[in-house]
């Protein structure tokens, strides 16, 4: 027999009505964020063509910019192998001996790239492309764009050669008479190798263009397919193509 009375009946319904509420307040507290938590989930991030990638937008920048897909040079139909897609400016800059095209600094507004894949004309769309081509389009405030050229060939005068993947490529620069305000043509050359990995006893080569049109400036890294040459009369059609997009654009 139970040492303890009952609970009078109207006195347990009470105290049962006082844990159910002890019991549901505890349930909503322990699913709602407490103050300045953050949230349980968030919205995906998105590109934006107006985020350089080399430092943050002058403060003294007076309009936000955005730069265009029209911007972009797209390739005839007879050179394109695939179309023109959005490539990550990091991706798209090319590297020598160190981040020689990255130094656009505070007075970028904007930067974007992307890249074209190209054939020899009236091949069949069985073969494999011949290459692709990487263009990067910054925007600068005040004199940022011949300052970044003015950076840039100093940097390459420092970069006669530098190794990649165990081989030796040289570098040599020179002006590009008659594209945009001022522009530069880059040839890196390297011992050509076989699909093993076996050196031709030949050589390879590709080539960097960098344009500047007013206060805008486009890079192109001509890169041949898996290794091989690139082709220099597309990289030149297309770099001159794209210096008059990039006019139009600004008009």
């Amino acid at each position: 027999m139970s040492r303890h009375a009952p609970l009078p009946m109207a006195r347990t319904r009470r105290v049962l009505a006082l844990l159910g509420t002890v019991a549901l307040a505890a349930a909503c507290t322990a699913t709602e964020d407490p103050p300045g938590s953050a949230p349980a989930t968030t919205a995906p991030a998105t590109a934006s063509t107006s985020v350089p990638p080399t430092g943050p937008p002058s403060p003294s920048a007076s309009t936000q910019v955005t730069i265009p897909t029209s911007a972009f040079v797209e390739l005839p139909a007879e050179l394109r192998k695939s179309p023109r897609r959005t490539t990550p400016v990091e991706e798209a800059l090319p590297k020598l001996c160190g981040n020689e095209f990255g130094t656009g600094g505070r007075q970028v507004t904007a930067s974007a790239a992307m890249t074209v894949t190209y054939q020899k004309a009236g091949e069949p769309s069985s073969n494999v492309p011949q290459g692709m081509i990487h263009q990067t389009i910054f925007t600068f405030d005040g004199d940022g764009a011949p300052g970044y050229l003015s950076r840039l060939r100093a940097a390459v005068q420092a970069c006669p050669s530098y190794d990649q993947s165990g081989n030796r490529v040289t570098v040599k620069s020179k002006a590009l008479p008659g594209v945009g305000d001022e522009a530069l043509l880059l040839t890196r050359t390297w011992p050509e190798t076989s699909l093993n990995g076996e050196r031709t006893g030949d050589t390879a080569s590709s080539q960097i263009a960098v344009a500047r049109v007013d206060s805008t400036v486009t890079v192109f890294d001509d890169q041949g397919w898996e290794g091989t040459s690139g082709n220099t009369a597309i990289l030149d059609r297309v770099v001159r193509d794209g210096v008059r997009a990039i006019d139009a654009w600004q008009r």
